[in-house]
């Protein structure tokens, strides 16, 4: 529809090889295998290395390109009519967000990359059976370390450009008046059809936990950090071993917490942040069970975490009472004994949904539709078979906090396929408003931009047709 995407994007690279152009680049013409018609991505290219563009500071290189095609080829991604040019526009795009960041002094989370870097890795060779060797090829790399340098310098300007793309469009906000003008200005033949949309209520029980059993767990965190202090024991070892947490395979360790940026839960927050370095505190709760934390160290306003989680058991009798009771809550909403709502106020031990009669709230729409298409797989798998009013049976779930609890669905209400209206969708449309906003945003940014900065596009590339002025023609 012309009126709500005026541009498409092919492809987003937020990765990419940089380099520090250190001189003005000659331009090496050489016999054109572009035309204005480019053909499509065919797969195995291979060209000699040389510089394809200059943006700013950086250089793009011919084997950026192809790396970048053979990395997402690699992934899956489907580039089926899809062009060098487009794609090579794309990384046009990204260099010139990167460099005028660094003109805006965008600030680099240097351990945040590092940690992608890590990661990346990791899953590389978690999926190649661990061939260092084989990766060292890809990259056309000597060392591991010469390898991490360079994958710190195409997350680094990636980071770049998705900082710098989110300041362009940070302030940039929709009126009501806006939205309404937006959907008015879309003939009526051109206006979206929303698919079929459910509201869905829950009710959750989750099991509860004795004392005897919060006792052990802590216990066992004291004799850790007893073993570790008087004993020499090893933290990241026993950590690896026991904790209940993710980070156990990297020996509890978390990203570095910054006192400017919180990113854990108040109560982790508020003990690390009243630690010594070197200190082991002493067993805490929060949502997620029990801790205890080893503060490495500490970087100015950084800190350098490990922890071990531990979760309490729940016994096979909690778990019976807890599922046995919410049978006995499903059996009174059937017969008219109380509505679903009732229920879910009076019972549901769910605050996100309880005191809203168990209606759940769409996370990515922040409505309470969920569209049909849209809605994640396992909670499609329970309310498909639902009709409209019936409750679900007892089913068995889990979430990043509990790792067992109990609950019961129903549908109540089902809108079908229908052409957009502003009242009923006016959030959608709204959002839909924004985007438009955002395209224009990005559009006059980039004109501008690409005007003030220094670009020269080499050899093969100076016969695309780009959709930006990156030729410098007008």
């Amino acid at each position: 529809m012309k009126y709500i995407t005026k541009a498409i994007v092919i492809i987003c690279f937020l990765s990419f090889t940089a380099g520090n152009a250190q001189e003005i680049i000659e331009d090496t013409t050489k016999e054109s295998s572009l035309k204005k018609k480019d053909t499509v991505i065919t797969g195995n290219k291979i060209k000699a290395d040389g510089v394809a563009a200059v943006v700013g500071d950086f250089i793009i290189l011919e084997s950026d390109l192809d790396r970048e095609i053979a990395q997402l080829e690699a992934q899956g991604a489907d580039l089926e009519g899809i062009t060098r040019c487009q794609l090579f526009g794309s990384l046009l795009e990204s260099k010139l967000y990167a460099h005028q960041a660094i003109q805006d002094s965008v600030l680099i989370n240097e351990l945040y990359i590092q940690s992608l870097v890590e990661q990346q890795i990791d899953g590389i060779l978690a999926q190649t059976n661990g061939d260092m060797a084989g990766l060292l090829k890809f990259y056309k790399k000597d060392s591991e370390e010469s390898l991490r340098e360079q994958m710190y310098e195409i997350n680094k300007n990636g980071y770049l450009t998705q900082q710098m793309r989110l300041k362009v469009l940070e302030k940039i906000e929709v009126t009501p008046e806006e939205t309404r003008q937006f959907f008015n200005e879309i003939i009526e033949e051109e206006r979206p059809t929303f698919g079929t949309e459910l509201k869905l209520a829950q009710i959750v029980i989750i099991p509860k936990v004795t004392e005897e059993a919060k006792k052990a767990v802590i216990d066992k965190l004291n004799s850790y950090k007893k073993d570790v202090e008087e004993n020499g024991a090893n933290f990241t070892t026993k950590a690896l071993f026991y904790s209940d947490d993710g980070s156990k395979q990297d020996g509890g360790k978390l990203p570095s917490m910054n006192r400017k940026q919180p990113r854990m839960v108040k109560e982790f927050r508020d003990v690390v942040f009243n630690m010594q370095e070197g200190e082991i505190s002493d067993p805490f709760e929060t949502d997620f069970g029990f801790h205890i934390v080893w503060l490495e160290k500490i970087r100015g306003q950084e800190y350098d975490v490990r922890h071990i989680l531990l979760r309490p058991e729940i016994t096979q009798e909690a778990l019976k009472g807890t599922e046995d009771r919410l049978k006995e809550v499903r059996a009174k909403i059937i017969d008219g004994s109380v509505t679903f709502a009732e229920a879910a106020r009076e019972f549901s031990d769910e605050k996100e949904t309880k005191y809203e009669g168990g209606q759940m709230m769409n996370p990515v729409t922040q409505d309470f539709n969920f569209e049909l298409t849209k809605i994640d797989t396992e909670l499609y798998s329970q309310i498909q078979d639902l009709k409209d009013g019936e409750i679900s049976p007892v089913l068995q779930d889990q979430d990043r906090v509990n790792s067992i609890k109990f609950k019961i669905l129903t549908v109540t209400d089902r809108i079908d396929d229908h052409k957009a209206d502003f009242s009923r969708d006016y959030l959608k449309i709204k959002e839909l408003a924004l985007q438009n906003k955002h395209v224009d945003a990005i559009a006059v940014w980039q004109k501008e931009t690409i005007a003030k900065t220094y670009i020269k596009v080499n050899g093969e590339y100076k016969n695309c047709d780009f959709q930006n002025n990156w030729l410098k023609k007008q």
